[in-house]
C-alpha cells in the first residue's frame, strides 16, 4: 500500500483494536495504550479473525474511515523527521496559525486549560479524558481556532497549491457500506487531507470533519469559498449509538447550511467546550 493510501482511508487496514467503556470499571475514560500498542492491538486481532483475512479488500480498492490509518500517519511523521508528531504539529500548524488554544496533551496529561464544560456519560464525569487516541483524535481546542484552522486550509494560507490539491483529491472508489460518515451512500468523501467532502440535500458541498471521545462530539464545516462556516461542540450523555450521533451532526450540518437537514436525527445535548 501507499502512503496516500493510508491517508484518505483505504488503506484496508483492519478496525482498531476496542477503546476503554464503561465495562473497563472505575476511571475508564482515563485508561489508554500507546500509539504502537494500538496499532499492534489492532492487526493482532485482525490475525486471529479469519473473516476479516477472507474479505479484507486490497489496498486502494474502497474507503472506510478508520482511526488506525491516522495512528500510522503519526507515526510516519516521527519515522521521517526524527521528531515527535507533537513537535511537527507545534511547528508546521499550530504555532503559524497562532492556534494558542490548541494542543496535543502530552502523553498522561488529562488537564484542560481555561474554561470547558462538564461532561459525563451516565453517572461518570468524564469531561478529563486519557489523551491516548494521540494523532486519531486526542487534541484539545476551541470553536474559535477550529474556524481558525479550517479557514486558513481552505483559503490556502497553510498548503502550498501542488499539496493543497492532492489534499482535496477524493479518491475515485466505492464507499464501504459500513462507512456512514458521508451522508451519500456509495461515494466516497474522505480526502488525504483528513476532512471529508459533504453533499447537502440541496446539492451544497461543504468540508469539513466530524470528531467524538465519549461525551464530546466536535467538528467544523465550510463552503470551499468560506462565506458559510459553522464549528459546533456538543456533550451527548452516552446513551445514543454512534449511528444516532452521525445522524444528529448531519442533520445539524444541513440545517446549518441550507436549512434542509439530510437526515433526520433526535438532538444532543449542546456543549460548550472542545475536547
Amino acid at each position: 500500500m501507499t502512503v496516500r493510501q493510508v491517508l484518505d482511508h483505504t488503506s484496508g487496514f483492519p478496525a482498531p483494536a476496542p477503546t476503554p467503556t464503561p465495562r473497563n470499571g472505575p476511571g475508564w475514560w482515563l485508561m489508554g495504550v500507546t500509539p504502537v500498542d494500538g496499532v499492534r492491538d489492532a492487526f493482532a486481532l485482525a490475525a486471529a479473525d479469519d473473516a476479516w483475512w477472507r474479505h479484507r479488500p486490497a489496498p486502494g480498492a474502497v474507503q472506510q474511515y478508520n482511526g488506525l490509518n491516522t495512528l500510522v500517519v503519526g507515526l510516519l511523521v516521527e519515522k521521517v523527521t526524527g521528531n515527535s508528531f507533537r513537535e511537527e504539529l507545534d511547528q508546521r500548524i499550530l504555532r503559524p496559525l497562532r492556534l494558542r488554544h490548541t494542543n496535543l496533551p502530552a502523553s498522561g496529561d488529562v488537564s484542560i486549560p481555561g474554561p470547558h464544560a462538564r461532561v459525563y456519560v451516565g453517572a461518570d464525569e468524564v469531561t478529563r479524558q486519557s489523551p491516548y487516541p494521540w494523532a486519531e483524535g486526542g487534541m484539545i481546542s476551541t470553536a474559535a481556532d477550529l474556524d481558525r484552522f479550517l479557514t486558513a486550509l481552505l483559503s490556502g494560507r497553510l498548503l502550498p497549491p501542488s499539496v493543497r490539491r492532492l489534499a482535496f483529491s477524493v479518491p475515485e472508489v466505492p464507499n464501504a457500506p459500513q462507512n456512514r460518515h458521508c451522508g451519500t451512500a456509495g461515494k466516497a468523501c474522505f480526502a488525504p487531507v483528513g476532512l471529508m467532502r459533504l453533499t447537502l440535500a440541496d446539492g451544497v458541498t461543504v468540508w469539513g470533519k466530524t470528531g467524538s471521545r465519549p461525551g464530546w462530539e466536535n467538528g467544523f464545516f465550510a463552503t470551499p469559498d468560506l462565506r458559510r462556516r459553522v464549528v459546533y461542540s456538543l456533550n451527548p450523555n452516552g446513551t445514543g449509538t454512534s449511528q444516532e450521533y452521525t445522524d444528529y451532526v448531519l442533520a445539524l450540518v444541513g440545517a446549518a447550511f441550507t436549512g434542509v437537514p439530510p437526515t433526520a436525527a433526535e438532538p444532543a445535548d449542546p456543549g460548550h467546550r472542545s475536547r
